[in-house]
């Protein structure tokens, strides 16, 4: 090995090692358990507060909903005041949500929790981003591709395992255990950012005005179209109006804008990462409908319990960690997206055949099909985002690729509510299915004739340098 490549293996333990990565998953993890923790007690909540699926859907969207308005905001606070700040306030915010849904006052209170939680786990992801890239540049090498592929591997795994580890909790603590959960979590991670994650360097940190109109208007506009789009009727198609109106403004505010909240002429010239966020919005929405419309069927419609319905999905979270294990590589980006889609494509299918009656063994099998398009997704986007994100505005960037998974969610929990109704059956998991089909499709379609990806995974292959 020459001098160079012995100085770069001896820099990467120190510069990319446990101390610093820690934390980062710790706060990173927040999001993703938070939002599958929930999948496998819409049920036994329901019962608690006599509401159905229509209501308790709101649970799920409630989060969604305050997590794609906050990632990329929160993503510029990262940019503009230090990743260790947003880190502390975010996990901070967490715990006193945990705290909150200890108070089981009503079903509306614990949707309000679950916005509160929402807005405080968008800090960890954008934060981690940014902390990744500053480090690499400061050390003059590219982040490994193994050190990405553990922030999007960890987070995958708290994902897939969140309904097994949910229905633990509820039978031994019953439901309000899946709140209570945050509070041990977010003080680790908040204790974990005060030691281990390096001080925010002021100089370098932006002093222009943050563009609060910009801000509000994305926002407001964001929230006019997934209000239509939770629940789309044409007595609400005013809204739509109402996100064009808001939209044309936001436009005209960021193309005058000095330091625009969100570079609109940057993401017009750079349509291979438009395409990535598409392809995480579509894909999640595909892996969410399962997450929950699968497990609500398990429960309603087959008879399972909490538990059962989580250890049933054990092959599928067992799968998604392997696939995304083996997914940290730079190179081969476009061939895993086309299996990624070829898997939640195939899966998609198999919804139609399944019934009631259905073999458990061929129930097994259809949760580790979706586990492996689940696996891919994550670390395979996150590494095309890394290679096609300007530095300077990685943090915003990294928050509106969050965005994309959770306009999907919210997507899919609308999906949900529309094939199920008022009750879970297996004629609704058929509808399901055949409109997870036409997206799988779509899916595949973008990944297929993306011919951006063929040079993503040349650049890519620059991050590997310092393994």
């Amino acid at each position: 090995m020459s001098t160079t490549g012995q100085q770069v293996a001896t820099r990467i333990p120190t510069t990319f090692g446990p101390r610093l990565i820690t934390p980062l998953v710790a706060s990173a993890i927040l999001n993703p358990i938070n939002s599958t923790l929930i999948a496998v007690a819409l049920i036994p909540i329901g019962q608690a507060f006599g509401a159905g699926p229509e209501r308790t859907a709101w649970l799920i969207t409630s989060l969604y909903l305050a997590t794609a308005v906050g990632q990329p905001v929160v993503g510029l606070f990262v940019d503009r005041f230090g990743a260790r700040r947003v880190l502390l306030t975010g996990a901070a915010i967490v715990m006193v949500a945990g705290i909150g849904g200890l108070l089981t006052f009503s079903l509306d209170w614990l949707i309000g929790v679950r916005v509160v939680l929402g807005i405080g786990t968008c800090a960890g992801f954008p934060a981690a981003m940014a902390v990744l890239r500053k480090r690499a540049d400061a050390a003059g090498q590219g982040v490994p591709s193994r050190i990405l592929a553990v922030l999007a591997m960890s987070s995958q795994t708290v994902m897939v395992i969140g309904p097994t580890l949910g229905g633990a909790l509820i039978g031994l603590f019953g439901w309000p255990a899946i709140f209570a959960v945050n509070i041990p979590l977010a003080a680790a991670a908040l204790l974990f950012a005060v030691f281990w994650v390096p001080g925010d360097d002021k100089a370098n940190l932006s002093r222009s005005r943050v563009d609060v109109l910009g801000i509000v208007l994305f926002s407001a506009t964001l929230l006019a179209v997934l209000l239509f789009v939770m629940e789309p009727a044409v007595s609400d198609l005013y809204l739509l109006g109402v996100a064009v109106a808001l939209a044309a403004a936001f436009t005209r505010v960021e193309l005058r804008a000095a330091k625009p909240f969100i570079d609109l002429r940057m993401l017009a010239a750079n349509t291979a990462l438009l395409r990535t966020y598409l392809r995480q919005a579509l894909a999640f929405l595909i892996v969410y409908s399962i997450m929950f419309g699968y497990v609500q069927w398990l429960e309603s419609a087959r008879g399972m319990t909490e538990s059962g319905a989580g250890a049933l999905l054990l092959p599928m979270s067992a799968v998604a960690v392997l696939a995304a294990a083996a997914s940290g590589k730079p190179t081969g980006i476009r061939l895993r997206l086309i299996l990624n889609s070829l898997a939640l494509l195939a899966g998609s299918t198999l919804l139609l055949f399944v019934d009631t009656s259905t073999w458990l063994v061929a129930l097994v099998g259809l949760a580790a099909v979706f586990g492996l398009g689940q696996g891919l997704t994550s670390v395979t986007n996150q590494t095309a985002l890394y290679g096609q994100a300007p530095a300077e505005v990685m943090g915003t960037a990294s928050g509106l690729f969050r965005t994309a998974q959770y306009l999907g969610a919210i997507a899919a929990s609308t999906l949900i509510a529309l094939c199920f109704g008022q009750h879970v059956t297996s004629p609704g998991l058929h509808h399901l299915g055949l409109a997870l089909v036409v997206i799988g499709a779509a899916l595949l379609a973008v990944t297929v004739f993306d011919r951006a990806l063929r040079r993503d995974g040349a650049r890519t292959q620059a991050l590997d340098v310092a393994r």
